[in-house]
Order: structure tokens, then sequence, then C-alpha cells
């Protein structure tokens, strides 16, 4: 395979990279109808296991991002793949409980913060000047892409096949991933930043008040969507049950894989929105927005099944197009040398709250009536939004 050098195609390239690499990212929650049931989960317990992911990617990340300021995220990246491959095949043949699945999950959320910053870093790196940032939302997007093929060939699969073998075929696509970014990328000569830590200081980072407020920003984002993300299978079953919809035109795994193609567009047409009408303004309305949206969706559950994904779809894109908006401002805030460590604490900062938001989540509906309540659904989906709100009042003054 002939190295590419050219803008779009290394951002072509590192966008796919990243996709393949998802292909075991929302298996879990494909299959979590199927795993309550079979390991008898309360809705808590559901939500420890899927935060777990996202504990793996908190612990690894100030590692595998924060040196890229000294090492190429090329290499970064490849190796994480084969990480993210080992704890996807090892929930595949040995996960029996909520501790073992815990464990490969979070093996597997480690796996993700070697590739997607890293990813990041390895584009921002390579493809500097104007358009940065628009590729910026093209990286950003991308993610909805693997997450939506990921629910996609997990329930595709599962129609076949047994969950545990389906899971251990989306684990090769980190293989697949790890392979194309070692013949499609060229090296980089090691920088100046050469001699950066191995393990970054945030301290540089967190003196700068536009960081800060896009870490912060993350934060809140993280904790709506990948709260939404984890339980959204499992919700559209529950209204299916509800409304007793014996054949919809689409299952609940196709469903959440649509709904989060909705991100694609979202992501990058939002980006192009805050550098005309001001990032911080852009995201204060988006943020506000999704914060009133998440009540209505969780009473959708009720709907006619075209009412309630038509709901979902607006209420994940007011979600989403703030993304790349956040992760663009955070990179223009940040000086080159930098950009791993505040990377790194973007994502530290962000996935730790995606580790407690499916917990919450789940601990919301036990304590407001339990999965089979459709209140104690519009609670839990309430919850998301409420990070957001408080972003946007905290800024309320500043715009930008």
């Amino acid at each position: 395979m002939k190295k590419l050098s050219t803008p779009g195609g290394i951002v072509a390239l590192i966008c796919l990279c990243e996709v393949l690499s998802m292909t075991g990212f929302a298996a879990y929650a494909a299959y979590l109808p199927v795993l309550r049931g079979e390991w008898s989960m309360t809705g808590a317990l559901s939500g420890f296991v899927g935060g777990a992911f996202f504990f793996g990617y908190m612990l690894a990340v100030p590692f595998l991002s924060g040196i890229t300021d000294r090492l190429d995220a090329r290499g970064v990246f490849i190796a994480a793949c084969l990480l993210g491959f080992s704890g996807t095949t090892g929930f595949a043949f040995f996960a029996h409980d909520v501790a073992s699945a815990a464990f490969f999950q979070a093996l597997t959320g480690a796996g993700l913060a070697g590739t997607y910053m890293p990813g990041l870093k390895a584009l921002t790196d390579r493809v500097e000047g104007e358009r940065q940032s628009r590729y910026i939302s093209f990286y950003t997007a991308a993610f909805g892409i693997g997450t939506s093929l990921s629910l996609l060939s997990a329930g595709w699969l599962m129609t076949a096949m047994s969950w545990r073998t389906s899971m251990h075929l989306l684990a090769f696509g980190p293989l697949v991933a790890a392979l194309a970014m070692w013949a499609g990328l060229l090296p980089m000569a090691r920088r100046a930043g050469e001699q950066a830590p191995w393990f970054p200081r945030f301290g540089s980072v967190l003196a700068n008040q536009d960081s800060r407020r896009f870490i912060l920003g993350y934060v809140c984002h993280c904790w709506e969507l990948f709260g939404l993300r984890s339980w959204m299978v499992a919700f559209v079953v529950f209204a299916y049950a509800l409304n007793k919809v014996a054949a919809p035109l689409l299952s609940p795994t196709e469903a959440a894989a649509l709904i989060n193609l909705f991100g694609l567009p979202a992501s990058i047409l939002g980006n192009e929105a805050a550098g005309k009408f001001g990032r911080v303004r852009w995201i204060g309305w988006a943020m506000t927005a999704s914060g009133l949206l998440c009540w209505v969706a969780g009473m959708a559950a009720a709907w006619p099944w075209w009412l309630l994904l038509t709901v979902l779809i607006v209420y994940f894109v007011s979600a989403m197009v703030d993304s790349a908006a956040l992760t663009a401002g955070l990179v223009q805030a940040t000086p080159p040398a930098q950009r791993g460590a505040a990377m790194a604490l973007y994502s530290l900062s962000g996935f730790g709250a995606a580790f407690v938001a499916p917990l919450a989540f789940g601990a919301m509906l036990d304590v407001a009536g339990g999965s089979d309540s459709a209140f104690a659904w519009i609670v839990a989906f309430g919850s998301l939004g409420l990070g957001g709100l408080l972003w946007v009042l905290a800024n309320a003054r500043r715009r930008g």
C-alpha cells in the first residue's frame, strides 16, 4: 500500500482507521437486553459494566495520549488497536458475570484511549492550516460512524449466531485498522517536543482559561452522549414492548445505529456554525437545547414508534452539534507543544464523566421505579442534560 502524503488522503485514512478500530465499541450496549437477563443484572449493575469501558479509557488516556507529545501518535494508535482486540476477544470468550465483563470492558476502553485522541494527534501533526478545524470535525464525526457500524454489525451478527461468536468477530476490526495505519501513513520524525515528559503535566493546560472552558464543556457533553448511547438500545426495546410493536421497520440496534449516524452531519455542520456564530455561544445554544429535549426523549417511549425515533434523532442531533466545536476549540486554544497533554486531560475528564453516566442512568432507573416504568425512563433521561445546563449558566456572561 502506498504511503499517503496529501492532506485529503491522510485525513481519509485516519478517519477510516478510527471507524475500524471501534467495531467492538457498542457491542455491550447492543447485547445489553440479552445480558441483563442472562446475568440477572439490575440497572445499576448493567450501567456499571457499561461504564467500566470508560473507566479503562480514563485510566489509560493520560499516558497513551500524553506521550504523543514525545512519540509519533501513529505508533501509539497501532499498539492500542492490539489492546482493543485483546479486550473484545477476552469478553467474547471469558466474560460470564459482572466482574469479568467489567474487566474486559475496561481493557477495550483502554484500547480506545490509545486510538481516539492519538488518532486526532496524528491528524493535527500532519495536517495544519486554515482547514484544520474542518478536518477535526470530520474526524470527530467518524466516531459516530464507528458507533453506528458497531451497533449495526452487532445486531446483524446476533441474528445468525450467539453473542459470544458475534463479539469475537467484531474484535478483528482493530487489527484491520492497525494494519491500514501501518501500511498507509508515513511515520514522523521527532520534533522539538521529543523531550516532553512520558506522563503529561496538566498544570500548563489548566492555566489556560480557554482550555479549561472547553474541557469542562466536554465533560458535560460526554456525560450526556455516552449515558444516552449506553442505554439507547435498551430504551428502544422497552418502548417497542410498551407499545406492543411486533414487527417494527427497524430493530432496536438498527434504530440506534441510524440515530447515531445523524451525529455525522450534526458534528460537522455544528463546527461550521460555531465558526460563524462564535464557538462559546454556539455550544451554549446546543447544550440548552439538549438539556430540554432530553426530557421529551424520555417521554417519547409511549408514543408511536416512528415518532419515538424521530424525537430520539432530534435529541441526538442537539447533543452532537457541539462535539467538534468543543474539540476544535481546544486544539485552537492550545499551543502545539502542549496539545498531547491537553488532549489527554480533555479525554480523561470527558471519559471520566462517560464512566459515571451509564451507572448514574441505571441507578436513576432503579430508584425511580425500575426499567419497566415509563416514569423511571423519563427521570433517567432528564438527568443527562443537567451538566450542560450548568455549563451554560457558568458561561452566560462569556461570549466568544
